[in-house]
This record gives C-alpha cells, structure tokens and sequence, in this order.
C-alpha cells in the first residue's frame, strides 16, 4: 500500500477517530465504532476512499527518481 494521506490529513484523522470513539463511551452507542475508521486510516497513512479517485494528500513522492545519469 502506497501511503496516500499526507501529515495534516493524518492528524485530523486521528483526532476526529478519537473524539467519535470518546462520543461513543460517553453516550454509550455506536460513534465508537464508527470512530474506528478515521482513526485506523490515521494511523497507517492509507484511505481507500481516495483510490477510485486518484487523490493524494501525502507530498511525499514515493517513486523512483528523476534524476538522468546518463550525460
């Protein structure tokens, strides 16, 4: 998996899982779970959601270079 959430995208992420699992505790019901998600997707730095329409939050290039050895 190619990681395709850059650091922003992933903070945010993390902090709305754990507000919606801190939601789910405190009104017993299913934010918990729900909070589950995001907070994974932050964690590992890869959203499926974003693969069918080829977007990308990370700016990290993660390809081989483009430098030209050859002169």
């Amino acid at each position: 998996m190619k990681m395709n959430a850059g650091i922003s995208d992933r903070i945010f992420r993390i902090i709305l899982g754990l507000v919606l699992i801190a939601a789910g505790i405190i009104f017993e019901n299913y934010w918990g779970a729900i909070g589950l998600v995001p907070l994974l997707t932050g964690i590992i730095g890869w959203c499926p959601a974003y693969l069918p329409f080829g977007m990308s939050t990370c700016s990290i290039s993660t390809g081989a270079s483009t430098s030209n050895s050859e002169a």
